[in-house]
């Protein structure tokens, strides 16, 4: 089955808006991990305006599943990456004033840059992936690159399925898959994925590894509970 990997911002943002530890990050990533997820993901800015750096060496004694951190390749996200050790870096061209990611990397553009990140990141063993849209250019671009993965920025999909365009909306994220299928590239997606999206998503992209999802997966909880958002998840994604 494709992979369910957490991310936990949305829980960092609801405890920094009081300034004390409610939720506690620390607990509730163990708790989605003991729930069924197969990772944990963040996603620190420089302001850490929701995950902050130590969250991130703090989570790293916690998490036993795959551990994925995501972010734009600044030199102190860079540093901070090599210091913890994750499962998997994922490579986010995100501006410092995004409120959330909005595009994938143009990879034919900055190929030598992320070639050098991503041997960086290699040679210390951990596993590289590019956000990118579902563009075969793109898709292309990345396998040059060296990464070991890409993540499919799902959030058109989401759009057009909305609209009931289903067909129309997954056919570019099935070809970008086939694409980095054939490149030897693991295929991630994320941005937008929901309960009521995912299982067409799943059904219609071959080969996907795993998905990373936060933002509707805490909104959901809030309704549902986190333990039965995040099982109803799995069972979307045998």
């Amino acid at each position: 089955m494709t992979k369910l990997s957490v991310n936990i911002n949305k829980i960092a943002t609801l405890r920094n808006a009081r300034g004390g530890n409610m939720p506690d990050l620390l607990k509730t990533a163990a708790d989605i991990e003991s729930f069924g997820a197969q990772g944990i993901t963040i996603h620190p800015r420089p302001d850490e305006r929701h995950i902050r750096y130590q969250d991130a060496r703090d989570l790293k004694k916690l998490v036993t599943t795959e551990y994925n951190i995501e972010g734009n390749p600044v030199e102190k996200f860079i540093e901070l990456v090599l210091q913890v050790q994750p499962t998997q870096v994922t490579l986010v061209p995100d501006a410092v004033d995004a409120i959330t990611s909005n595009a994938g990397w143009d990879t034919v553009k900055h190929k030598d840059f992320l070639k050098n990140v991503i041997q960086t990141f290699k040679n210390a063993g951990i596993r590289t992936s590019i956000f990118v849209d579902a563009d075969p250019k793109m898709v292309e671009g990345a396998a040059e690159t060296g990464t070991d993965r890409i993540e499919l920025y799902t959030e058109s999909y989401a759009e057009q399925y909305t609209k009931g365009n289903h067909s129309e909306a997954v056919r570019p994220f099935s070809e970008a898959a086939k694409i980095a299928h054939e490149c030897n590239l693991g295929i991630n997606a994320g941005h937008d994925l929901s309960l009521d999206n995912i299982k067409y998503f799943k059904e219609n992209v071959p080969h996907l590894l795993e998905v990373s999802i936060g933002h509707a997966l805490i909104c959901e909880s809030l309704y549902l509970g986190l333990d039965n958002v995040v099982n109803m998840y799995l069972d979307k994604l045998k």
